[in-house]
């Protein structure tokens, strides 16, 4: 697995949307061999958990998929069509137009 293409500003920023209780998206170019198709993740996190699965049932996302981070950082990982789907839903067009940069293909 590879993250790459994220600058400290936007990890920043995201951490600190989460430590303030709002819900958070950064989208990064990712290579794992397991997601062939993938060239990104969008990482959608929130300090308050119970928030964070309400959120996700909207979409379908179950509270069980949450990577539960030690460092407060808990997300659920975006991928794929899921991703880009919920980032037009969220109107994150930016974050959709750097997904479509570095997926050609769709």
């Amino acid at each position: 697995m590879l993250a790459f293409g994220i600058k400290r500003q936007e990890l920043n920023e995201w951490k600190k949307k989460i430590d303030q209780g709002e819900i958070a998206f950064l989208t990064h170019y990712w290579l794992d061999d397991r997601f062939p198709d993938c060239t990104t993740v969008t990482k959608v996190g929130c300090l308050d958990l119970d928030q964070l699965a309400d959120w996700g049932k909207r979409y379908g996302l179950r509270k069980e998929w949450i990577h539960h981070r030690k460092d407060g950082y808990s997300h659920f990982d975006l991928l794929g069509e899921r991703q880009r789907e919920i980032l037009l839903k969220e109107g994150l067009f930016e974050q959709l137009w750097q997904k479509d940069k570095g997926t050609p293909e769709i």
